[in-house]
């Protein structure tokens, strides 16, 4: 499991380590907490050739590759265009895959991550509904650069299976990661909390949106690597709903124990770092185990957090949807909904002391 800290390998690292028939390997720079039992989490930087080499012997025994490991720059989106971002993102999977060429014999799946910037959402409005067999839109994206390194060593003779799946807007439970709106949104709503003032919805005007919970993704990730047929293909990965965040706050705000305010536009990346004082008495308070500091606990997600509630935005946009249906045919109908995600992450949040307690 390539990137175990981040939102998608933390939850894919629990899920497949609590399944009786596989043993589990983490690599990520930082071996993240709170994971709980069950899997080797080795600390492994990708952008370094050396540092994976020197994880190989613990790799001789790996069947399946969940490449979920992710370069972001300071600031976020605007990395998402430029050309060294996609070149590191492109190195740390040839950096780990030249290793398992050689130390990974009986290596015979790979599954890599994507998302809906594969359909130009992120570069202008997309064709609606996003749609796995359309021809590859044409910009410049780091996915590209992976999925055809990984299609030429399939091409050169390595056996192994590729399945590319493309979740939505994702949430979990990891820590630190740059894009996860939950450790966001419950720093914010602690801090607000503490200043005796109610939930206020501090984005722009909503856009109908898509979420994957990052649990169900891990499921998804366990069928794509055990199913045969998947070899080969690309599927969309969704809860199966819709949502506007102006919709889920009220449920947002009772799962943190507090009240809805008036709207409050504000942007929570300008704004929150100055609280920082105000989280680590929160912190303080309630002995959470979650960091004092603000940058270890939401990484970059109150950039994406900005983003998820529309910051800014004066009208709708077109929506970025997905279909899918192929994933259903092939035989993932798993399926959530996006309100009851939110009110499990938080509480799980809550019981794991990284967020004070629904009542206080």
């Amino acid at each position: 499991m390539a990137g175990a800290s981040g939102v998608v390998g933390f939850a894919a690292v629990r899920h497949f380590a609590q399944q009786p028939d596989w043993d589990v390997v983490g690599l990520s720079r930082r071996p993240p907490p709170h994971l709980g039992a069950g899997a080797e989490l080795l600390s492994v930087d990708l952008t370094d050739p050396a540092s994976v080499r020197a994880a190989a012997p613990a790799l001789g025994d790996v069947t399946h590759l969940v490449y979920a490991a992710l370069f972001e720059k300071p600031g976020l989106f605007a990395g998402w265009r430029e050309r060294d971002q996609m070149e590191t993102n492109l190195a740390m999977l040839a950096n780990l895959t030249a290793v398992l060429a050689e130390a990974a014999p009986r290596l015979a799946h790979v599954s890599v991550l994507q998302g809906t910037k594969a359909y130009g959402a992120h570069v202008a409005p997309m064709a609606l509904p996003g749609l796995e067999r359309r021809p590859r839109h044409e910009h410049e994206n780091f996915y590209w650069l992976q999925e055809d390194h990984l299609r030429g060593l399939q091409a050169a003779g390595a056996t192994w299976g590729l399945t590319v799946l493309r979740p939505q807007v994702i949430f979990g439970e990891a820590m630190g990661s740059n894009m996860n709106a939950i450790p966001a949104l419950g720093a914010y709503a602690a801090v607000q909390r503490l200043a005796g003032k109610p939930l206020s919805f501090p984005g722009g005007v909503p856009t109908v949106s898509e979420a994957v919970d990052a649990d169900l993704l891990a499921r998804a990730l366990e069928w794509a690597a055990t199913t045969p047929a998947c070899a080969g293909q690309t599927f969309n990965i969704t809860n199966g709903d819709v949502f506007r965040m102006t919709e889920l706050w009220p449920a947002i705000a009772d799962a943190l124990g507090m009240e809805v305010g008036e709207p409050q536009p504000c942007s929570l990346a300008e704004d929150m770092p100055a609280r920082e004082a105000e989280w680590a008495e929160v912190v303080r308070r309630f002995d959470l185990v979650a960091p004092p500091a603000l940058d270890a606990f939401v990484g970059q997600s109150f950039l994406y957090a900005d983003m998820v509630l529309g910051r800014g935005r004066d009208r709708a946009h077109q929506p970025s949807l997905v279909s899918t249906i192929k994933a259903r045919k092939y035989g993932f109908a798993d399926c959530e909904d996006t309100e009851v995600m939110f009110r499990r992450i938080i509480a799980r949040l809550q019981d794991q002391r990284l967020l004070p307690p629904r009542h206080w």
